[in-house]
């Protein structure tokens, strides 16, 4: 089984910065893009940004020059630096990871549970 646990969500002030951290576990025999993905109250789940497994990123043109994204392949862990925080920010981050559990199965898109993150003004 794969899991991906996400943590660092928080309470900060608008202006702020927070750190997110997801790590895969389990049976993982390779990880292609890992990624965030937010989603605010009454809204759809957004893309934030996607790394490959090389480094190539992607960020979403609302987070531009403020987030982040990095991974240690080593750790299965991806990251999502987030400064310059602001109210509209808040939502429920998720960590989204393409795993190929095994050598002989097929890479799917895996997910973990949300982390919240909240910028009061």
């Amino acid at each position: 089984q794969v899991q991906l646990v996400e943590s660092g969500g928080g309470l900060v002030q608008a202006g702020g910065s927070l750190r997110l951290s997801c790590a895969a576990s389990g049976s993982i025999f390779s990880i292609n893009d890992m990624g965030w993905y937010r989603q605010a109250p009454g809204k759809q789940r957004e893309l934030v940004a996607t790394i490959t497994n090389v480094g190539t990123t992607n960020y979403a043109d609302s987070v531009k020059s403020r987030f982040t994204i990095s991974r240690d392949n080593a750790k299965n862990t991806v990251y999502l630096q987030m400064n310059s925080l602001k109210p509209e920010d808040t939502a429920l981050y998720y960590c989204n990871a393409q795993i190929k559990p095994g050598v002989l199965f097929k890479g799917r898109d895996y997910w973990g549970k949300g982390t919240l993150v909240t910028v009061s003004s």
